[in-house]
């Protein structure tokens, strides 16, 4: 297959930091778990990864740096997360600068890029406070306006990297009437502040990521300029919102890496171990159980990758985009880890064994993303408020819409087109009732009948019978929605929640034959036999009150041996199964970190 540039820096990242099996390896598991150990923020390994340069790649290329895609951004950060969360996050708290990408001056722009590129500055998020929640509205910080700048006063908590950071994105009140244009955001930078009027709060114990700077910060009368001000006076929530569009998104390949490490070290205790006189690899439930765990990394694939090509193809859709992907691909992946738990038996609850206890650690860890950015509840929530426009908006599709909603779907999913340059200021707090995935199913329906691939005709038969049960069930919700009461402010029923994650089960089930159905050519092999999509949709159809045919049990077999190819080549568990560090000497830093040499991706 053609090469995919966007994995390069991935994968080059993967072979200079080693495999994380070694102990001898910069952030191996041996050394993340010494460091969760003693609950102390990781300085060196980040660091290291500053002197790497990766901070390079959060930053535009339009303001001096080398980011050119979130495709290429969330395959590098499942690298950093797949050794150590902990790490990952830590680092990562920089694609807060987005905010400052999307919405400040050019000065603003130009002296963040220089601070991040040159100075190692990092950023944290003050949004959440201790009384309020996620109820951003309705938080007690303040900002006074007086000459040159304004007064901050109040705490925000709980902050991560809140201590340790250079620079501060704080949400307060700007106006005491309050309302949703009441708040403003600022980038405060604590090297212009006078060090008596702002404090930090002691760190939290937490139960995953106990390294973190998980702590927060206090502002008493604390002067800040003008300059320090993001965006106009009273957009501040609307420009959180829309960032969180961006962060909610990038958040799911936190838990991609968590899941591979997990299935991975599962895996290799299930091929060694031997009870009953076989392996246990070799028991029906344990093989079903690695397999089932495969497949739903795979659906959460195609998932994360569509949404992070699509931020270029349709920002304006990414109030529904990104709350699906956040709600999905850690809920998913969560109750994946705790599924296959039940493989390593008592191991799993022992610090030690199996690669260092890292499956713990990573259980532990990953049970903080799904909070991160606006926990599942708030992202279902936003499903909610959404999902009577989408309904109304399908129901009155014309005909001559399509082409436009398949040309960006052909551009959101195929991997080897070029993407657009991402444009934030099409973002939107409300989709307007466009989400092309459901929207765009059925033509797609009709280009699955017209297609021919030799040796995959049963598949494609199969996978037009589940395409069209998908786009059934979206019927069904939009007449339930359609006949249903509307529900005002935070008053939705249980059963609108239900409803919520079941449309994200549906948009998760069209996104990977959308994701087959443009990658088939490019990816080959086992990807276009196409065997793992029809197990992928019935795991998601099972959900719902269907009747589903009964999947030969060959396919279950297939798939797990592409698991256990993948697992022997120390390639990443993917649709674009990149190639993985193998035990080396300790990486150097090299100039040039995404050169093209010898890189393979399948």
């Amino acid at each position: 297959m053609e090469k995919l540039k966007q994995y390069w820096l991935a994968q080059q990242l993967e072979t200079d930091l080693g495999d994380p099996r070694d102990p001898t390896q910069r952030m191996s598991f041996a050394q993340t778990a010494a460091i969760d150990e003693s609950e102390e923020f990781p300085d060196a390994e980040i660091a290291w990864l500053y002197d790497y340069n990766l901070q390079d790649y959060y930053v535009p290329t339009s303001s001096g740096g080398k980011f050119t895609s979130f495709e290429e951004f969330v395959s590098f950060v499942r690298v950093m997360s797949r050794r150590d969360l902990n790490i990952a996050i830590a680092f990562t708290t920089m694609f807060w600068s987005f905010l400052t990408w999307m919405a400040g001056t050019d000065e603003q722009k130009e002296t963040l890029s220089r601070q991040m590129r040159d100075e190692h500055l990092t950023m944290c998020l003050a949004y959440s406070e201790k009384e309020h929640g996620s109820d951003l509205v309705g938080g007690g910080v303040t900002a006074t306006k007086v000459d040159g700048g304004y007064l901050l006063n109040g705490e925000k908590w709980p902050i991560n990297r809140a201590t340790i950071s250079g620079l501060t994105y704080v949400l307060a009140r700007t106006n005491p009437e309050g309302g949703n244009r009441g708040l403003s955001l600022f980038m405060v930078d604590k090297s212009q502040l006078d060090p008596k009027s702002y404090y930090n709060l002691p760190k939290i114990k937490t139960h995953g990521i106990r390294a973190a700077d998980m702590s927060g910060i206090g502002f008493s009368d604390c002067f800040i300029p003008d300059s320090m001000l993001l965006g106009p006076e009273g957009h501040g929530l609307e420009l959180a919102l829309e960032g969180f569009q961006i962060t909610r998104a990038l958040c799911a390949a936190f838990s991609q890496g968590a899941a591979d490490t997990c299935l991975r070290t599962t895996l290799n205790f299930a091929l060694n171990r031997q009870v009953y006189g076989k392996t246990v690899v070799d028991m029906p439930h344990a093989r079903r159980t690695l397999t089932h765990a495969f497949l739903d990394i795979l659906t959460c694939d195609c998932v994360n990758i569509a949404a992070a090509r699509g931020f270029h193809v349709v920002p304006e859709q990414f109030s529904v985009w990104s709350a699906v992907d956040k709600y999905f691909v850690p809920v998913t992946l969560e109750q994946m880890m705790s599924d296959i738990s039940v493989v390593l038996g008592a191991r799993f609850y022992m610090r030690d064994e199996h690669d260092h206890g890292v499956f713990q650690k990573m259980l532990r860890d990953s049970s903080i993303i799904s909070v991160f950015d606006g926990s599942s509840v708030v992202n279902l929530h936003a499903l909610i408020l959404q999902r009577r426009q989408l309904a109304k908006t399908r129901k009155r599709l014309k005909p001559e819409k399509m082409a436009a909603i398949q040309q960006r779907l052909a551009n959101s999913f195929s991997l080897d087109s070029a993407l657009p340059e991402f444009a934030p200021q099409k973002l939107e707090l409300f989709s307007r009732g466009a989400d092309d995935i459901p929207q765009g199913l059925p033509l797609l329906i009709e280009e699955l009948k017209a297609m021919h691939v030799d040796g995959a005709q049963s598949v494609i038969i199969e996978v037009i019978d589940l395409a069209e049960i998908i786009l059934a069930q979206l019927n069904v919700q939009d007449e339930v929605i359609a006949h249903s009461a509307f529900e005002h402010g935070h008053g939705q029923s249980y059963e609108s929640f239900e409803l919520a994650k079941q449309y994200c089960r549906l948009h998760a089930a069209a996104a990977c034959i959308y994701m087959w159905r443009y990658n088939r050519q490019s990816l080959g092999g086992f990807f276009s036999q196409g065997e793992w999509l029809v197990l992928c949709i019935h795991r998601l159809l099972s959900h719902f009150d269907v009747s589903l045919k009964t999947v030969p049990l060959e396919y279950y077999e297939n798939v797990f041996q592409e698991l256990l190819r993948l697992d022997h080549e120390d390639k990443m568990f993917s649709i674009v199964p990149f190639q993985l560090a193998r035990s080396t000497s300790t990486p150097e830093i090299t100039e040039n970190h995404a050169t093209a040499s010898n890189l393979q991706l399948i």
